[in-house]
């Protein structure tokens, strides 16, 4: 007997979504079924690249067999696409920033769950592969009570009047960009490694007047646990790798036991407190170099697929992310206002 094979469907062609459906395509326990964009190219490619059906209609994606749905569109079009492709035992994958504001994800959660669905928000970076290491590394007490953690976001992408244009022009003309639709993976990741955030602090900038939102900035988080976080982005600054995009930037890490630095390469290395030689920590799953976050997309969808199939429970089912949207809600307040807020986070 052939092995089940889950029936997917994909909403949205656009850049990123060939990483999406590379992994689906890819894995055995998935039959990719159908595909929906309004753009007549896109769906031309995605016909000929993975020989699946094409439409433009959400409504027909609603009406056919898929029992997972992965919506790879702008945030503006989350909310009508989740009240419309929801059905009873359906899951559906949304990809991030989710929704235009907490109230409305807030009202997205409750009408998927109203309609039998599961919703799941496919927030990619807690699945890099280095991330991945980080975290056990953490929970297995290797560094002891943590202290502080700082990420240094420096991609290099966005300088000058032609920044994000040849990826992802909508960069350009977001009222919001460094934290909305960048530094969120950074929250989900520091909530994901160190516990609930309880308050935040931020100060905001942008450095490139060809663009219209943030693109600088610090902001500094305090866990439940006591850890200090701080999310330190410049996408103008560059950092040393072959793949400026593989992590975005470097990461370091302290506790009683030490630091944990990882590296634009994707390399991690610990060194213990008191001591002068770094050691060179293997990752817990393979790195893919040759794909975003090596291999982080494919990953998360290894992920819903095993949930799936299995019914163990999912990461970040939208009910569980919406700290993820309050915590970047006051991290614009705490900029406009200038003080460090309570969170719910």
């Amino acid at each position: 007997m052939a092995p089940r094979q889950l029936r997917v469907g994909v909403v949205g062609l656009g850049y990123f979504s060939r990483f999406h459906l590379d992994a689906w395509a890819a894995h055995p326990a998935v039959k990719l079924t159908r595909v929906c964009d309004i753009d007549l190219s896109r769906r031309a490619w995605a016909r000929a690249t993975y020989e699946v059906e094409t439409d433009d209609a959400p409504a027909v994606m609603a009406a056919s067999d898929a029992e997972v749905i992965d919506i790879i569109t702008p945030p503006a079009a989350h909310a009508n696409l989740i009240k419309t492709l929801a059905a009873p035992g359906r899951v559906l994958v949304c990809q991030k920033p989710f929704c235009t504001s907490l109230a409305e994800a807030e009202a997205v959660v409750i009408a998927a769950e109203a309609a039998g669905a599961r919703l799941v928000i496919h927030e990619n970076f807690r699945f890099q592969p280095w991330h991945r290491t980080a975290k056990r590394f953490i929970d297995d007490g290797q560094l002891g009570d943590i202290f502080e953690s700082v990420f240094y976001l420096r991609p290099g992408d966005g300088r000058g009047p032609h920044a994000y244009l040849d990826r992802q022009p909508a960069f350009q003309t977001m009222p919001r960009l460094l934290i909305y639709e960048t530094g969120v993976h950074f929250v989900d990741l520091f909530r994901w490694l160190f516990g609930p955030i309880k308050d935040v602090y931020a100060d905001l900038r942008r450095l490139n007047p060809a663009i219209r939102g943030e693109d600088a900035g610090q902001v500094m988080f305090t866990h439940s646990s006591g850890v200090r976080t701080t999310f330190n982005g410049n996408r103008l600054s560059d950092h040393i790798s072959d793949d400026t995009r593989r992590t975005m930037g470097i990461m370091v890490t302290e506790g009683t036991g030490g630091s944990l630095r990882l590296y634009g390469t994707g390399n991690l290395s610990h060194r213990r407190f008191g001591a002068f030689d770094w050691t060179d920590l293997p990752t817990v799953t393979p790195v893919d170099r040759a794909s975003f976050g090596g291999g982080c997309v494919a990953a998360l969808i290894d992920h819903v697929v095993a949930s799936c199939l299995t019914g163990a429970p999912f990461e970040n089912e939208a009910r569980d992310y919406l700290p993820v949207v309050r915590v970047t809600e006051a991290i614009y307040q705490s900029h406009e206002t200038g003080q460090r807020l309570a969170v719910d986070g």
